[in-house]
């Protein structure tokens, strides 16, 4: 049994006996705490993936370590360090890759997803959820659209939607579906001035696991101005539906809507 506890750290335990069988720090400046920390010094889990152990730390990075001896196997940096983001939620792995995503947007700063070579570490892709400075171009073609649904010099407080849990990979469609979270800052009038949907901000959006490439999206609450997120966990099931089988997945996120898409 893996157990993830405060400042990052993991417990490994015989799930027969319950006896310790080893310890991981990861030894996060605690004085990120004080500065630069949103939103609290909690972890959310880890992921298991051929014989590893793998989770964030509240300094923005993935660590892999031997899941019978809990020795490091790797380790990457998935934020900038110079920037106020972080790691609680748990990562999910699908097909060798390690998707995470962060939290921040209380700083004011851009979300976006990531995923990583579950052996190795190495950066596979990444997707901004909430569009740039436009003069700068756009990373990603969806982006072009997106920057359409926000007003003003949206890029100088960051935008927001960190994906900061509710992570999911589904086999049967080849997707990493994930919850964005809460525009940056909170009061859609301050970032958006004038109105706007702000996308992808309180959105459940899909993309192609091995590429990172847009496939669609749900946003829940346009211009949403109370951090009603889509982070809560997500979950795909087959149901039938009118007499008619459909595959979707299901999320309640804070609005308070139960969601089958």
């Amino acid at each position: 049994i893996y157990v993830t506890t405060a400042w990052s750290k993991v417990y490994a335990f015989d799930a027969k006996t319950g006896k310790q069988l080893w310890k991981y720090d990861p030894r996060v400046p605690r004085e990120l705490a004080a500065t630069s920390l949103c939103c609290n010094i909690s972890n959310r889990g880890v992921a298991y993936w051929n014989g590893k152990v793998i989770w964030g730390t509240l300094d923005g990075r993935l660590i892999a370590v031997d899941a019978k001896k809990g020795t490091k196997v790797w380790e990457s940096q998935t934020t900038d360090p110079q920037l106020a983001l972080s790691i609680t939620g748990a990562p999910r792995v699908g097909d060798g890759r390690v998707f995470i995503g962060q939290a921040g947007a209380e700083f004011h700063q851009r979300g976006y997803m990531s995923a990583w070579d579950a052996e190795t570490g190495k950066k596979l892709w990444h997707w901004w959820v909430v569009p740039g400075n436009p003069a700068n171009g756009f990373e990603q073609p969806e982006l072009e659209w997106a920057a359409k649904t926000w007003n003003g010099d949206w890029w100088k407080t960051g935008g927001g939607g960190t994906p900061w849990d509710g992570i999911l990979f589904d086999p049967e469609t080849d997707l990493v579906i994930f919850g964005t979270g809460n525009g940056a800052p909170w009061p859609a009038e301050v970032r958006s001035p004038g109105g706007g949907d702000n996308l992808f901000t309180a959105s459940i959006v899909a993309l192609d696991a091995k590429t990172g490439k847009y496939r669609w999206h749900y946003q829940a609450v346009p211009e949403d101005s109370f951090d009603f997120d889509n982070t809560s966990p997500l979950t795909v099931a087959d149901l039938v539906i009118d007499g008619q089988k459909k595959h979707v997945v299901m999320q309640a996120p804070k609005n308070g809507v139960f969601y089958v898409i």
